[in-house]
């Protein structure tokens, strides 16, 4: 029993921080709902600016990458370490390409004076400007979980290379694969709520 109980701690403690995580953007998209029906116009217009093609790219990416990790782990299970690298390189791979399109995203919205504090920004409409603070602030801080995961998987991928993550040590990669898909989930509601608002 002794010899469970260090898994089933990490898993459940992994559960508890799942569960902050969903607290803080829980509380951050509550916020933006009230922001939402206070200045309903104003969010409309500003949601115009954003690119759907990339949206839509970056929801496709993630949902990709979400896969690529439920299968390493099952290739993990049936005994094949060479799969199970590929299968989280790609993962890898494709988070990394979320963030680039995100970049670039970003910087067309630099460029056009779309950024905190900017005069193009302040010169607009209050809704459009808190529109523009909850945009940076909730992408933002999602492209930084998407880092974190992207450190956590790239980890696994060391480990499961030295053998210490096995069929009989997956712990590791399960609780990778849980935040992986936490942070998939957080972007599946960001997509609707920034993009298709309109």
């Amino acid at each position: 029993m002794g010899e469970h109980s260090s898994p089933a701690g990490a898993k459940v403690g992994m559960w508890l921080f799942l569960c902050t995580e969903i607290l803080l953007f829980g509380g951050l998209f509550l916020l933006y709902s009230v922001y939402r029906y206070r200045n309903p116009a104003d969010f409309r217009e500003a949601s115009r600016e954003l690119d759907r093609f990339f949206g839509t790219l970056n929801t496709a990416v993630l949902i990709t990458s979400s896969l690529s990790v439920a299968l390493a782990g099952q290739a993990l299970s049936l005994r094949r370490p060479r799969r199970t690298m590929l299968l989280l390189g790609a993962s890898l791979a494709l988070g990394a390409g979320f963030l680039v399109v995100k970049g670039f995203e970003w910087g067309a919205k630099f460029a056009h004076g779309l950024y905190p504090s900017s005069p193009v920004l302040l010169a607009r409409a209050q809704g459009e400007i808190l529109y523009f603070g909850l945009y940076y602030m909730m992408t933002g801080l999602h492209a930084l979980h998407v880092l974190i995961g992207m450190g956590l998987l790239a980890t696994v991928l060391v480990l499961v290379r030295r053998g210490r993550v096995s069929p009989e040590q997956p712990v590791l990669l399960e609780n990778s694969g849980l935040y992986w898909h936490l942070v998939d989930m957080i972007w599946i509601f960001l997509f609707p709520l920034f993009y298709l608002i309109g």
